[in-house]
């Protein structure tokens, strides 16, 4: 196969996240940090996605405690290999794990990522997800340097447009019949932020 050269500079150069540790980001309002997840947030884990909430908008299941533990050493392995960074949502005075949020489907060269989050059910509605998601943009930002980061959700699942647009995240369009849920096709809300919104 011939390589035909790529006329543009990446916009993150490959090497340049992995030569460091996966950060722990702060809310705003210093009330949620952020850290990378640790096999000891195993159970916190497996809680999660035992949620009928998370397992319908994720369409994940997870049987054990060992699949919790290899969830988060593979989580760990991604920021190494460059291709995803996940975080727990953590309560800043006594660590209890509230969720998660996530950056995904990293394209380096065009400085692209993708968001995901999820909030345990006792966390929901009281603002832990809007300001999560808009540390995880920032940082990816204005720190990590991405030109763009997306958001995508079911247009059924009206509190995750809600949780979008509080993070800052304009709504651009309808993809149609795009993902695959436990109870058919749904269309999807696309959601961004790019490099130099307020």
């Amino acid at each position: 196969m011939v390589s035909v050269p790529i006329t543009t500079v990446p916009v993150i150069p490959a090497g340049s996240l992995s030569a460091t540790t996966q950060p722990s980001l702060s809310s705003t309002d210093g009330e949620l940090l952020l850290r990378p997840w640790d096999v000891r947030d195993a159970a916190a884990v497996y809680t999660a996605y035992q949620d009928p909430a998370i397992r319908h908008w994720h369409a994940r299941h997870m049987s054990s405690l060992d699949e919790a533990r290899e969830w988060i050493e593979v989580a760990d392995r991604s920021w190494q290999q460059e291709q995803r960074a996940q975080w727990a949502i953590v309560r800043a005075g006594s660590g209890e794990v509230l969720g998660r949020t996530a950056l995904g489907r990293f394209d380096l060269h065009q400085g692209l990522a993708r968001c995901g989050y999820w909030v345990l059910p006792e966390a929901r509605g009281t603002g832990v997800a809007p300001r999560a998601l808009a540390a995880v943009a920032d940082w990816a930002l204005r720190v990590a340097e991405f030109h763009r980061v997306d958001l995508e959700h079911s247009v059924r699942n009206e509190a995750s447009c809600r949780v979008a647009l509080k993070a800052g995240f304009a709504l651009e369009g309808t993809r149609r019949s795009v993902a695959l849920h436990t109870d058919g096709w749904h269309d999807m809300h696309q959601h961004a932020r790019v490099h130099g919104d307020p």
